[in-house]
C-alpha cells in the first residue's frame, strides 16, 4: 500500500496518539475478510522432529555434540529459489531437563511442496567465539523470525539467551547459511541496553509471490514483545527505536484479554504482512495458567495463534481483532512435549503454489505446518 506523506514530526505525534487512542480495542467485525483462513493441517504428523544422530563439532565445547538430540521447533521460513526454507530451532542433550536449559542452534531443512523436508546435516546458526558470545553462551539462539530484504538478503530476528538475560539478535545473510550477527536490535546502551526483550516480526509485503521486508513511511516495521507487543522502526532492517509514548516508555499497541485465548498475554508470531486493509499480525497468545480470566476451553497456559489488523498508516494503530484462535493445540503431538500444555506456536509463514503456509512449533518438541486459501491478501 503506497504510504501517505507528511511531515515526519507529524506522523510521529499521530502514531503515538492512534496507539493510546486504539491499543485496548477488542470488537471484532463482522467482516473478517482481512484475516488469513481457514487453516487446516495438511499433514496428521510433524514435518521436523529430533535427529539425535546429528553431530556437529562445537567451536565453543571444541567436541562433538548431538545439536537436535531432544527437540526442533519454533521454525521461522522464507521461499527461496521454488523451495520453502525452514530455519528450525534444534536443542541438544546438554544441560538439565529444564524448558530453556539445553543449548539451542538453528538447522536449515528445504522442501519443494512445503510438506516434506530435507535438512542439512550441521546447523547454520549458533553460539560461536565471537561478539554475542556474551549473550548467547551456553544458552543459544533461538526461536528465529526471518525476512527477506528488498536487495535479496535476509534478516534474521532471534533470541539470544544466556540463561541470565535475553534479547533479540539481529544477523544478515546473503544465502541463510552464512551469517553475520549484528547484536541486540534495540542497541547495547542506553534506554533499552539491560531490557529482557523478546520475538521480533519484521513487516513484509506479498511481491512477485515472496515476502519481502516493506517499507511505510520510508522506515521498515517491527512487532516485538511477549506480555505486551510493542511496534519499532529501522531505516536499514538492524537497528531499531521504539515507538516510544515517552522518553524509555515504549507505547503497547496489544494487550491480554481475560476470558480469551491470550489471556494470559499476547506475543509477536511471523513477520507481519502489509495489506490492502492494512497491517496483518498473526500472534500468539498464552491462556492463563488459572483463575476466571482463563480460556474454558483451552488447557491452562496453552498456546493458540491469533490475528489481529493493524493501520497501514499507523502501525500501533489497532484496528480489528480476532476473538478465537486461528489454530489452537489440538494434535497429540501439540499437546505433547517438554511443554504439556500444548501449543501451536506461529513463527514462520510463506505463500507458496498458491496457498498459505503456517510453520509453527509443537509443544516446544515439533515443528508443524497448517495450509490456508489464499484468500484477498494472496490474489
Amino acid at each position: 500500500m503506497p504510504a501517505k506523506r507528511f511531515p515526519a514530526i507529524l506522523f510521529a505525534i499521530c502514531l503515538i496518539a492512534c496507539a493510546v487512542d486504539c491499543a485496548g480495542q477488542t470488537a471484532e467485525p463482522a467482516s473478517t475478510d482481512w484475516a488469513l483462513g481457514p487453516f487446516t493441517r495438511p499433514l496428521d504428523s510433524p514435518v521436523i522432529q529430533p535427529q539425535p544422530a546429528s553431530v556437529f563439532q562445537d567451536p565453543l565445547r571444541e567436541q562433538p555434540v548431538h545439536w537436535e538430540a531432544l527437540h526442533t521447533f519454533n521454525p521461522a521460513a522464507v521461499v527461496r529459489n521454488r523451495k520453502v526454507m525452514v530455519l528450525y530451532r534444534a536443542e541438544d542433550d546438554s544441560g538439565t531437563m529444564q524448558i530453556g536449559m539445553h543449548t539451542s542452534r538453528l538447522g536449515l531443512a528445504e522442501s519443494v511442496d512445503g510438506l516434506h523436508f530435507t535438512r542439512l546435516p550441521e546447523p547454520v546458526f549458533y553460539p560461536a567465539e565471537d561478539a554475542q558470545k556474551g549473550r548467547e553462551w551456553p544458552g543459544g539462539v533461538e526461536d528465529p523470525r526471518l525476512v527477506e530484504a528488498p536487495d535479496g538478503s535476509y534478516v534474521l530476528t532471534y533470541t539470544q539467551w544466556n540463561r541470565q538475560t535475553y534479547t533479540i539478535g539481529v544477523a544478515t545473510s546473503p544465502d541463510l547459511i552464512h551469517w553475520t550477527k549484528h547484536g541486540p536490535a534495540l542497541g547495547e546502551t542506553g534506554p533499552y541496553g539491560k531490557l529482557m526483550y523478546k520475538s521480533g516480526g519484521i513487516v513484509t509485503k506479498l511481491e512477485h509471490g515472496r515476502l519481502i521486508a516493506a517499507h511505510i513511511h520510508g522506515k521498515f516495521w517491527m512487532y516485538w514483545g511477549e506480555i505486551q507487543v510493542r511496534v519499532a522502526s529501522s531505516p536499514d532492517l538492524i537497528h531499531w527505536a521504539p515507538v516510544e509514548a515517552s522518553p524509555g516508555k515504549p507505547v503497547v499497541v496489544l494487550e491480554h484479554r481475560p476470558g480469551r485465548f491470550d489471556s494470559g498475554f499476547p506475543e509477536t508470531g511471523p513477520p507481519p504482512i502489509l495489506t490492502k486493509r492494512g497491517i496483518l499480525v498473526v500472534y500468539n497468545g498464552k491462556n492463563a495458567d488459572t483463575g476466571a480470566d482463563a480460556e474454558s476451553h483451552l488447557d491452562p497456559g496453552a498456546y493458540s495463534a491469533g490475528q489481529a489488523l493493524f493501520d497501514a498508516d499507523h502501525p500501533a494503530k489497532l484496528l480489528r481483532r480476532l476473538d478465537e484462535p486461528s489454530l489452537h493445540p489440538e494434535m497429540p503431538y501439540e499437546r505433547s512435549g517438554q511443554y504439556a500444555a500444548g501449543t501451536t506456536f506461529a513463527e514462520g509463514l510463506v505463500f507458496f503454489k498458491g496457498q498459505w503456509f503456517l510453520y509453527y512449533g509443537c509443544a516446544d518438541s515439533f515443528v508443524a505446518v497448517a495450509t490456508a486459501p489464499a484468500g484477498p491478501i494472496g490474489r
